[in-house]
């Protein structure tokens, strides 16, 4: 039973107040600004008692939704934190920048505007920390038993931060020079502030995890010296082997992957044409970075067709519809095409009177490219160029990178291949994340970190 079974009658659904395009496009400052714990607690009254909670279905982690929205309403802000801790280790990440897919099984979205269930567990956690209730818990008792976790992006850090709740020796490998993997590196600051991520860190030291950048295991730590050191190995590193577009004039100067220009610090984009290729969220965040790096103009374009704005039959809840997602980064200028293939890229002389004003390299100038119908088949007579200075290409990820000297079985999409257990073919050697699966959401990441952390600790304690 929820603390007001009518809730939903009394409150509309009100989510979090953008700061205004023009004051947030000159600076990487969060895109939002954090709702008042009164509001949401408004908004956990909203949640029905409906049953059976569609919510679950939704969630990968299995958060259990209607317990902490109860507690949120009711006042009983430890209770909600204990509740949503119990499955999320990241609950400050999710809310954040979760697509919410536990939103789109809710009961009331049936008929009504769902449940704000993502910003409520922002509200939860960021309460907490205002407060100082989330503190550095260390395990009662260690087991002895030393587990290394490779690569520390939300599948490596959620199984790491299980695995020593379970009171095991937890060391973190990361080859780039700080933690965080993708929620560092290819999340920009305006939909995640870094300083959150540190946050967790210095708590999870604190606890006991050890961390060590600069380590790129094969090469700097040979795979065969891990596993003399460590009674298990759990490998969760990202899927970072982006998807190319080998046409005409890909060499081209000014042709990047998206990966890459997120992670760079210079401006690149500013005073240029910009031209994503790619309608997913890394591709929203390539141009609000490229916006906020003072581009002259933004398109982006999407080979599949346009999505819809609504449920279509085939598609109707509970289940996680694609449709039209328009980000605070397309509402902050952007032109959207889609149903376009890219058939080559044209260049220009470069300049340069650092080279005695001779021509220097190629860079690129226009696309050259072409409509296409709902099977992606050409439609003749439909070419038509794009003027560029930049070209980022943010096209998703084809599968992981390869480890040297790791002789795991992979299957047929490059990816780790495991049993139900997340054990590799090789024993004590487990995989989760996108490393395992593939690309995918953060928040499935956690949930792999998660349930591989289970596996090793029955493996470890058997």
């Amino acid at each position: 039973m929820v603390g007001d079974p009518r809730g939903f009658l009394k409150h509309n659904r009100e989510t979090s107040q953008y700061r205004p395009v023009c004051e947030r496009i000159k600076d990487y400052d969060l895109v939002f600004k954090l709702r008042p714990l009164e509001r949401s607690k408004e908004q956990g009254q909203r949640c029905m008692d409906c049953g059976v909670p569609f919510c679950h279905f939704g969630c990968p982690l299995g958060n259990v939704i209607p317990d902490w929205n109860e507690f949120l309403y009711l006042g009983y802000p430890n209770k909600a934190l204990e509740s949503l801790e119990s499955t999320n280790p990241l609950p400050e990440i999710t809310g954040r920048i979760c697509p919410a897919p536990c939103e789109y099984a809710c009961v009331l979205g049936i008929n009504d505007n769902p449940v704000t269930i993502r910003e409520n567990e922002l509200a939860i956690v960021e309460d907490a920390f205002n407060r100082g209730m989330i503190a550095p818990k260390k395990p009662k008792v260690r087991t002895g038993k030393k587990v290394a976790v490779v690569g520390s992006g939300p599948a490596g850090l959620s199984a790491a931060a299980w695995l020593n709740r379970f009171g095991h020796n937890v060391t973190v490998y990361e080859k780039a020079d700080k933690i965080g993997g993708i929620m560092r590196y290819g999340i920009p600051d305006f939909k995640l502030e870094k300083n959150i991520l540190d946050r967790r860190i210095k708590i999870w030291e604190e606890e006991g995890i050890v961390f060590k950048t600069g380590i790129e295991i094969g090469k700097d730590l040979p795979i065969d010296k891990l596993k003399e050191g460590y009674d298990a190995i759990c490998l969760a590193g990202g899927s970072r082997v982006p998807r190319d577009l080998k046409i005409e004039g890909r060499d081209l100067e000014g042709i990047l992957f998206a990966m890459d220009f997120l992670s760079q610090h210079s401006t690149l984009a500013k005073g240029k044409k910009v031209v994503v290729i790619g309608g997913g969220d890394t591709g929203s965040d390539c141009v609000g970075t490229a916006n906020r790096q003072g581009a002259a103009s933004v398109v982006q374009i999407e080979l599949m067709p346009k999505p819809p704005e609504c449920r279509t039959p085939g598609c109707e809840w509970p289940k996680y519809p694609l449709l039209l997602k328009t980000t605070s980064s397309h509402e902050e200028g952007c032109e959207r095409n889609w149903s376009i293939s890219t058939k080559g890229f044209k260049g220009s002389l470069l300049h340069s009177s650092n080279f005695g004003g001779q021509a220097r390299d190629q860079g690129i100038k226009s696309l050259m490219c072409m409509k296409v119908d709902e099977k992606l088949k050409e439609i003749p007579g439909t070419e038509f160029e794009i003027e560029a200075d930049l070209v980022l290409l943010a096209m998703g990820f084809l599968h992981h990178e390869k480890i040297e000297g790791l002789q795991v079985e992979h299957d047929p999409r490059g990816n780790i291949k495991t049993n139900e257990n997340y054990e590799t073919s090789i024993p004590g050697i487990f995989s989760a994340g996108d490393m395992r699966r593939g690309q995918s959401l953060v928040v499935w990441a956690l949930f792999e970190g998660r349930e591989a952390a289970r596996s090793i600790d029955s493996f470890l304690i058997k």
